[in-house]
C-alpha cells in the first residue's frame, strides 16, 4: 500500500513539474496593464500583447518611425526565445515598450502560475518582474508549426488586429487561443471573442520565426 502511495506522489510531482515548466499561455504583467500570450512558434518561444487594460494603445516610443503608430495589441514582446540546455529557462530578447528598446532576456517558470522575466543591458544592469498566469498552457498546433507557410507573402510591417471592446472575459484574459479553420484563418466568432488569436500567425512574428 505504501509503495502504491509513494508511486502516486512521485507521479503527481512529475505532472506538477511538467506543468510548471511550460511558459506558454496568457500572463498578466506585474503592473496589471496587459496580458502577454506566450506560444511556441517553430521551436522558439514568442510573446505578444493579448489584452490591454486601456484599449487603443500605440507603440509611440519605438525609435523606428514606421512603427510608432502600430497598435500595442498583438505587438511582439518576447522575441525568438530558445530553450537553455538542462534548465527550464528560455533566453532571447524582450521588447520594452516604455523606452522602445530591446534587451537580452530570460523567462523562467517558477511555478505553474508564475513566470519570471529578466532583462539585461549589455550583460549587466539586470532587472525583472514576475508575471501571473491568467490562461492555461497552449498546446502545440499545426497552426503554430505552419505559421510561416500560412502567412507566406504577408508584409512584415502589417498591423495586427485592432482591439475589441473590453469585456469581463477579456479582462481576465482569454482561456485559449482562437480556433482556426484548416486554412489557418480565424472564424468570425473567434475574432470577436479574441482579437489576437494564435500569435504565431501574427505578421510581426510569422515573418521572423524560422
Amino acid at each position: 500500500m505504501r509503495t502504491v502511495l509513494y508511486s502516486v506522489i512521485i507521479l503527481a510531482s512529475g505532472f506538477a513539474s511538467a506543468e510548471a515548466a511550460d511558459p506558454t499561455g496568457d500572463w498578466r504583467v506585474a503592473d496589471g496593464v496587459a496580458n502577454i500570450r506566450v506560444a511556441q512558434c517553430n521551436g522558439s518561444m514568442w510573446g505578444a500583447v493579448s489584452w490591454e487594460q486601456t484599449p487603443g494603445g500605440r507603440d509611440t516610443n519605438n525609435p523606428d518611425v514606421s512603427k510608432k503608430s502600430r497598435p500595442s495589441l498583438g505587438m511582439p514582446i518576447l522575441m525568438d526565445m530558445k530553450k537553455k540546455a538542462g534548465v527550464d529557462q528560455w533566453e532571447g530578447q524582450v521588447y520594452n515598450a516604455k523606452d522602445g528598446q530591446l534587451y537580452s532576456s530570460t523567462i523562467t517558470p517558477t511555478s505553474a502560475d508564475q513566470l519570471e522575466i529578466k532583462g539585461c543591458v549589455l550583460g549587466f544592469l539586470c532587472g525583472g518582474e514576475t508575471w501571473t498566469r491568467v490562461a492555461p498552457p497552449i498546446p502545440s498546433s499545426p497552426a503554430n508549426s505552419m505559421a510561416n507557410s500560412v502567412t507566406k507573402g504577408a508584409p512584415k510591417g502589417a498591423a495586427p488586429a485592432k482591439n475589441a471592446a473590453t469585456t469581463g472575459a477579456a479582462a481576465t484574459g482569454p482561456k485559449t487561443t482562437a480556433p482556426v479553420n484548416p486554412a489557418g484563418k480565424k472564424t468570425a466568432a473567434a475574432q470577436a471573442a479574441d482579437p489576437v488569436g494564435d500569435i504565431c500567425l501574427l505578421p510581426d512574428i510569422a515573418g521572423f520565426s524560422h
